[in-house]
């Protein structure tokens, strides 16, 4: 991949677009070890509502990261698993996991002194 491709390529910006919503992160990582029903991973992940999670899962599954599985039967369940792409997306939402572990201090550093020397994008009071 060339260094221009993250301004080319459409696929590169799909994959940020992907990473971008903080919710499709944590669902799928609260999806790697196995399907789930949705008040499961509501309980799992917490601080998620109901209908976030229906929007998520959804838009998941649009992309093919995940699968519904309706189960038939009394009472009738929904399931959700990964797919095979959807397992391939752990190792990037891992990476950038990790990457926040180790760098989030100097983050969250650099926006608490952006806000002690001006609004929150850094500009300075006036």
């Amino acid at each position: 991949m060339t260094t221009d491709a993250f301004l080319a390529d459409c696929r590169a910006r799909l994959a940020f677009d992907l990473l971008s919503n903080t919710w499709n992160a944590v669902v799928l990582w609260a999806l790697r070890d196995g399907s789930r029903r949705p008040v499961e991973l509501r309980e799992h992940i917490g601080g998620i509502s109901s209908k976030v999670l229906t929007e998520t899962l959804r838009r998941l599954q649009f992309n093919g990261l995940v699968d519904r599985q309706a189960h038939h039967g009394s009472p009738p369940r929904v399931e959700y698993r990964l797919t095979d792409l959807g397992r391939s997306f752990l190792a990037p939402i891992d990476a950038v996991g990790a990457w926040a572990f180790e760098y989030g201090g100097e983050v969250v550093a650099a926006q608490e002194a952006a806000c002690t020397a001006g609004d929150s994008w850094g500009h300075e009071r006036g």
